[in-house]
């Protein structure tokens, strides 16, 4: 029975799924590079570690929400975790990171579980899980699952098929707001509203509640980091890398990573709603 949760990584997600963690009534230790990201979470109760091995010692399940799979390797290496506990990985690490991961796992269980949505569900528990492991340890990490998400999708069982859906679901999320950026800019630039467009899809068949949220934030030039542009760059390269991989066509993605990239240049921790900014607007 999971008591206690170890969250390393108090970034924009990891705070989120840590309250989350909390208000489940969860023990939960955490631990950030940057300090100041983990402290303010002593006011919802969590213990704030000075060192990753302090936060995992007595943890049932520690939980990984780091950048990528070279900050969540320099993490996790040589870390003792307690006797039984499972690693759940749930940073967006590609394919080729996650296998290096569960080698480094070793005898630990190691389930794969990046997640869909950004700060907002995070915060409000309603992200989905997208998991991939033993169909022993489902139980087990089920009461982790359920306070950080509002849905848990067993990908598969092999580590990596969390990340596989999880690539594919990005490679959507990366399209739709570089779509949405390419709209508004185009209406600004052909002399209307910007609102226009999102009116004139609104309700009908091509309309997507995330291009209406997005499209206000372009809009309104309000960039407020929900999920930063500079891991859109990085997810764009993960998921030209799944592609070579899976042999598909990637010349999308590639006009993709580079709108975003150019977005990246003028502020990296902006919200990845700075994409308009490629398009000229």
């Amino acid at each position: 029975m999971v008591k206690s949760v170890a969250v390393l990584g108090t970034g924009m997600m990891g705070a989120g799924m840590a309250r989350s963690l909390l208000r489940a009534g969860l023990a939960v230790a955490v631990w950030n590079r940057s300090a100041d990201k983990a402290r303010p979470l002593a006011q919802d109760g969590a213990v704030v570690a000075d060192s990753p091995a302090e936060a995992v010692a007595s943890a049932d399940v520690v939980l990984t929400v780091l950048f990528d799979a070279d900050s969540t390797a320099a993490v996790m290496d040589g870390l003792a975790l307690a006797d039984g506990a499972v690693w759940v990985q749930s940073g967006t690490v590609g394919l080729e990171g996650t296998e290096r991961l569960a080698e480094l796992a070793g005898g630990t269980p190691f389930v794969d579980a990046p997640v869909l949505g950004t700060r907002k569900p995070a915060e409000e528990g309603e992200l989905t899980v997208l998991a991939a492991g033993p169909p022993a340890l489902r139980e087990r990490v089920a009461p982790v699952f359920d306070a950080i998400g509002a849905r848990t999708v067993w990908a598969g069982e092999r580590p990596g098929d969390g990340q596989r859906l999880k690539l594919a679901a990005n490679s959507w999320v990366l399209s739709i707001t570089a779509a949405t950026a390419q709209a508004v800019a185009l209406t600004r630039g052909l002399g209307l509203e910007p609102a226009a467009f999102l009116d004139a899809i609104s309700g009908g068949a091509v309309d997507s509640g995330y291009a209406q949220v997005k499209g206000r934030a372009m809009i309104a030039g309000d960039f407020t980091p929900q999920f930063g542009v500079d891991g859109a760059v990085k997810d764009a390269d993960l998921v030209l890398s799944a592609m070579r991989q899976a042999g598909t066509d990637d010349r999308l993605m590639r006009a993709l990573h580079e709108q975003y990239r150019v977005a990246a240049d003028h502020g990296g921790t902006e919200d990845m709603a700075a994409v308009v900014r490629a398009f000229g607007t």
